[in-house]
């Protein structure tokens, strides 16, 4: 679980460039880091290659937060360039999946293919929120937004206590970042295969924002899992784990 130096500041990453496999590079959401996506690292170790990287001003990454998507894009893709990590396939979670978006359409040819989950074209957040965060408060009740109604105590436990940890600047950089986000009209540029993966009871980003999706991309596919929030990876992570391996499945068999 190696460091390296981007524009002089520490970037962390899990996971391992040059093991073999179709690479997955995961990018978690507002507020988030590399740990979200530990069930992913492990459960697909072997049928693909996982990165998971932590965005700057989150968990290990030294830096300041980006308050726009554009900046995350050019950051990913420069710690691309530095690992080396030649063609790829970015997998996002929510903002992580509006960078993955945003890093398609402009960087086509390092794309392989593009994995989305909890996300969407257009990322609107609630006003009362920006708010809050912007006079340094983080809203409580951010926490009962994040899981469905089949996640365990000890999940929503840990969740709050994340949410509660969380300082408001970094929440407040991310959310300003996912409200300003908008490639509705641009989706259909991208020819990769895309798989929308989504939990049932999301409440940030519905269903319906993946079915838009799907409908504007040419190879577009929804996965829906039952019963799951908008943190699906943690919730559900075998049935997420399974839909990844055979997305990558048939787009290494072409």
């Amino acid at each position: 679980m190696p460091y390296i130096t981007l524009n002089g500041k520490q970037v962390y990453y899990a996971g391992d460039s040059n093991r073999e496999g179709v690479p997955v590079l995961f990018c978690h959401g507002s507020g988030g880091g590399h740990h979200h996506w530990n069930y992913q690292l492990k459960g697909l170790r072997g049928k693909v290659n996982p990165l998971a990287v932590d965005l700057p001003g989150h968990e290990r990454s030294e830096g300041p937060p980006a308050e726009d998507i554009s900046l995350s894009r050019k950051w990913l893709h420069c710690f691309t360039q530095a690992v080396q990590l030649g063609p790829f396939v970015p997998a996002g979670h929510s903002m992580g999946g509006a960078i993955a978006l945003d890093y398609t359409l402009h960087y086509p040819d390092e794309v392989l293919g593009l994995i989305l989950i909890g996300s969407g074209g257009r990322l609107r957040v609630l006003p009362a929120f920006l708010e809050q965060l912007s006079k340094g408060i983080v809203p409580t009740v951010l926490a009962d937004y994040l899981y469905g109604p089949e996640a365990s105590d000890d999940l929503l436990k840990k969740g709050r206590e994340e949410v509660e940890s969380t300082a408001a600047a970094t929440y407040y950089a991310d959310l300003c970042a996912c409200d300003k986000f908008d490639v509705m009209e641009k989706v259909s540029q991208i020819s990769q295969p895309v798989l929308m993966i989504c939990g049932s009871e999301d409440l940030l980003t519905p269903v319906k924002y993946s079915r838009y999706l799907e409908e504007k991309l040419p190879l577009g596919k929804v996965e829906v899992i039952a019963g799951a929030g908008h943190m699906v990876m943690l919730e559900k992570p075998d049935s997420v784990n399974q839909a990844i391996a055979e997305f990558i499945g048939h787009l290494a068999s072409g």
